[in-house]
Parts: C-alpha cells; structure tokens; sequence
C-alpha cells in the first residue's frame, strides 16, 4: 500500500490534515500533450510525471498535486496537437498554484519537472517565491535524473522521443506506443558543431534549418527501446528522488 497520496483523491478535510501534519508536497510537471513523433503519445512527459510521482508516494509519506500538464515548450509548436503556452503565462500558472500551497499551509514543497524548455521557469518561480515568502520550493529537473542507466543507452545521441523516452513508455504504458512507427531520426544534430553554447531549437521539416531539422519530430533511435531499459531508467529516477526527499524533509517524513 502506497505511503503517500495522490491531492485529488482526498477531500478537502483529509487534505488539510496531511497539511497540519507538515507534509511534503510534489508538483510533477508533465505536458499533456506535446509531439514525440509518430510512435509516442502526445501525453508522454504527462505519463512520465506521473508514473514518476506514482513511485514517489509508494515509498513515502507526500501528497502528490494533479500534475501540471500545461507548460513553456517553443520548440514543438510545428506539430499538430501540441499544446504551448509563453514563458509568463507559465510563470504566472506556476506561481499562482504553488502560492494556493503555501496559502493552505504547506511549509515543504519540490517540484518534479519533466521538460526542459520548462526549467528557467520553474527556477525563477522557486526563486521569487522564495524571496517573497522565504519558503523554499526545490526542484528536480529530468535532464539531471537517471544518468547512469542513460549512459547505457546505444543510440548515437537522443534528445527527443529517442531510445531512453520509448523505453520509459513502454514500461509505464507500452499499449500507447506505436514501435512500429518508430524511425531513426537525428536530423543534422551529428554534424552540428560542438560547443559550450546553448542552441535555441524549433523543430521542423526543413533541412536548410540546420539543428532544427527533424523529419518525424524525434532526436535519437528510438528502434532500440526496450520496456527492461525504461524499467531501470525509471527505478534510478525515482531512487534519486525519493533519496533527495529524505534528505530535504527528515523530520516531517519521519513524522508521517
């Protein structure tokens, strides 16, 4: 039985007794629906926010929020069905919902953010916010979880919809993948320069665009995915957080 629970399944009495007893919070940030080639549902960082929240709350004594499924993502509004929102509409969503938190009393709270576009943002709200209210917001971004079990991975180079984001899938919801849609795609990024330079990116079909240039939506090999990889991205990434969570909420864990 799970140790923690998921906010939307309490009511709002249950809800402020978990809040009384200081418990910690997790706001997972997954788009609901962003372009991962023709192979991945739209809802792929949606299912992993929330498989990875799942796994949280198994081991530990947290409330989950509803995962935030809207988000700051430039680089796919080339795809039919992917949904985007600015920058300060981002901010702004961000902010207003981790105040209500704070509003109703929660005291311990971590983001757990799946995009990368998002992370500026998210950074700037857990900073504003704490210079407002000197209530500390941590956050965990996916590019810096399950580097171990990534370096395993034998694609060239990924980046989206590859071999490490099909195998994630497959072992949340493997009926949502479509392998036999999947394709090879890394665009030009083989023969992009390397540099200590951040390269802004919208993806599109147009080769004469350079690092933008993607036929399918997708940046790695995602023919090599497998459920058994996913699985141990997975358990690295949850690992990683819950150890983070222990070691940024002894005592209110400890009491729960």
């Amino acid at each position: 039985m799970a140790k923690g629970v998921w906010l939307e399944d309490l009511t709002w009495p249950e809800a402020k007794e978990w809040i009384d007893r200081d418990a910690p919070f997790i706001l997972p940030i997954g788009a609901a629906s962003k372009e991962h080639g023709a192979h991945l549902p739209l809802k792929t960082d949606w299912l992993l926010a929330r498989d990875l929240s799942r796994r949280v709350i198994a081991e530990l004594p947290v409330v989950a929020a509803p995962v935030v499924g809207f988000g700051y993502y430039p680089a796919f509004v080339n795809y039919p069905g992917s949904q985007h929102i600015d920058a300060d509409l981002f901010y702004r969503l961000l902010k207003t919902l981790l105040s209500k938190l704070m509003d109703d009393g929660v005291r311990n709270l971590a983001v757990i953010n799946t995009g990368v576009s998002t992370e500026p943002t998210v950074r700037l709200v857990s900073r504003d916010l704490y210079q407002e209210r000197r209530i500390r917001v941590y956050t965990a971004d996916i590019r810096l979880l399950g580097k171990r079990s990534e370096a395993g991975m034998q694609q060239k180079l990924g980046g989206h919809g590859d071999e490490s984001e099909t195998s994630m899938i497959l072992a949340i919801e493997p009926q949502s993948v479509r392998m036999d849609r999947a394709v090879v795609d890394y665009g030009h990024a083989l023969d992009q320069p390397k540099t200590v330079f951040y390269v802004p990116t919208i993806f599109n079909g147009d080769p004469a665009t350079g690092p933008d240039y993607s036929v399918s939506g997708v940046r790695g090999d995602p023919t090599l995915a497998t459920a058994e990889k996913g699985e141990a991205i997975l358990s690295e990434m949850a690992r990683e957080l819950v150890d983070g969570l222990k070691t940024l909420f002894p005592k209110a864990l400890n009491h729960g």
